[in-house]
């Protein structure tokens, strides 16, 4: 008889952060917590399939007319197809995968290149001294390469030292600026400083994305290796200049992500997967990094930073590397207690309390924000800031009730202001 989809169900739960990381997730990515889970019934009793997908932050969600499409139809029929949404199409690689009774691996390629995956720590913008400590928590739980979001607000030396500090030779710091660093002239003595600490791996979004001159000037004078997003319209001027040593593989389905995967291959450009998610969606991105060739920088799912892995046998992490699960489907379990822990019946959050961000630019000069992405866009669009001063720190005073902090945060919504524009008060 032919497997069909008999229910697709869609419900919303709320994963909490890990404590040490909340405060600094909670001034951009207040909502990545937030996760549709997509349970699929099949007609084969013993045959259910489960995916997720972030609500606020996925390559694409999961509609109505889509869960509609597929109900009654055999799963395989619709593998290949992205715009399923991130949630069903993994939850429909589990499913076939059980109903042949292989790992999703092998409905990817007949040939499967790795059995352990390189996989990394993921970190936003935090000081030195904390990041220190996930280093600490990233080596006991079998991590050797950490992700950081580097920012003119902190000292990327400092953050660097701290985490080398605490970390054998062998664990890779790669460092991701988004743009931050503007232009091949500012950003040239930066790097070139960086080459000092051994452990720093490669060098992600330096200068702006688009930039694609400035990647070529940048290439060959940098010491480590220069990564780009994978963006399909610049690849070819890219791959023409030779300009990029590695990718970041992200924001597609199945399909678009393997397709991105192999055409980096082609031309022998080494790349890493970057799906974020829990334990599902780490075992999802697994898979696909058994089986594609020159995923060989270490993943990123950020599932380091959530409270809890939603799997009952957590993925194994042994010197860095995550085993690809051999179980028929995805290769997990769903925990279901956890998943009814943390059900909500929405998926808007509650909002983040106010905040006056205060930047301090390690020359004695402060200045103050209303909040994460007016700070962004001063830094970076606006190029108000240098791009990486030396001490520089970013600190936070939460709403105090007071009429002094509502004034202040009102002027602050209209633009930022130096500390010589504020009436001292407690965060000045």
């Amino acid at each position: 008889m032919t497997l069909r989809v008999t229910d697709i169900e869609r419900f919303v739960i709320n994963v909490p952060f890990r404590h040490r990381v909340r405060p600094w997730n909670e001034l951009l990515v207040a909502k990545w917590g937030v996760i549709e889970i997509i349970k699929v019934t099949t007609s084969s009793r013993d045959i259910v399939g489960y995916g997720e997908t972030l609500v606020h932050y996925t390559w694409q969600q999961v509609a109505d007319e889509t869960v509609g499409r597929v109900i009654g139809t055999n799963p395989a029929e619709h593998l290949a197809d992205d715009s399923l949404g991130a949630g069903l199409q993994m939850a429909l690689y589990d499913v076939v995968g059980q109903a042949l009774g292989v790992p999703m691996y092998r409905l990817l390629s007949e040939r499967k290149v790795r059995d352990w995956c390189p996989i990394s720590w993921w970190n936003t913008k935090m000081p030195a001294d904390l990041l220190a400590e996930e280093a600490r928590d990233a080596l006991a739980e079998g991590y050797l390469a950490h992700k950081i979001k580097v920012r003119p607000w902190f000292d990327v030396r400092e953050q660097v030292q701290a985490i080398s500090d605490v970390t054998p030779e062998s664990y890779l710091i790669d460092l991701d600026w988004n743009g931050m660093l503007r232009t091949p002239g500012e950003a040239l003595p930066v790097l070139r400083e960086l080459d000092a600490w051994s452990r720093v791996g490669l060098f992600e979004s330096p200068i702006r994305q688009d930039d694609v001159i400035g990647h070529a000037h940048l290439r060959g004078r940098l010491p480590r290796p220069l990564a780009e997003h994978f963006r399909k319209d610049l690849f070819p001027v890219w791959m023409r200049d030779d300009s990029l040593d590695a990718f970041v593989v992200f924001g597609a389905g199945v399909s678009g992500l393997m397709r991105q995967g192999q055409l980096a291959a082609s031309f022998n450009k080494e790349f890493w997967l970057q799906v974020v998610g829990t334990g599902l969606t780490t075992a999802f991105t697994l898979h696909m990094g058994a089986v594609l060739s020159h995923a060989t920088w270490p993943m990123v799912t950020g599932m380091n930073t959530l409270a809890d892995d939603l799997i009952v046998e957590p993925i194994e992490i042994q010197h860095g590397l995550a085993r690809t699960p051999e179980r028929p489907g995805l290769g997990v379990t769903v925990d279901q207690e956890a998943i009814e822990k943390y059900r909500v019946d929405t998926s808007d959050v509650p909002e983040t309390p106010l905040r006056i961000l205060r930047f301090d630019l390690g020359d004695g000069r402060r200045r103050y924000y209303a909040d994460m992405l007016q700070l962004w866009r001063d830094c970076r669009e606006d190029r108000n800031m240098p791009v990486q001063p030396r001490n520089a720190s970013l600190s936070f005073h939460d709403d105090d009730g007071t009429q002094e902090f509502a004034e202040t945060h009102r002027r602050l919504r209209s633009a930022p202001l130096w500390d010589m524009d504020l009436a001292p008060a407690a965060w000045t």
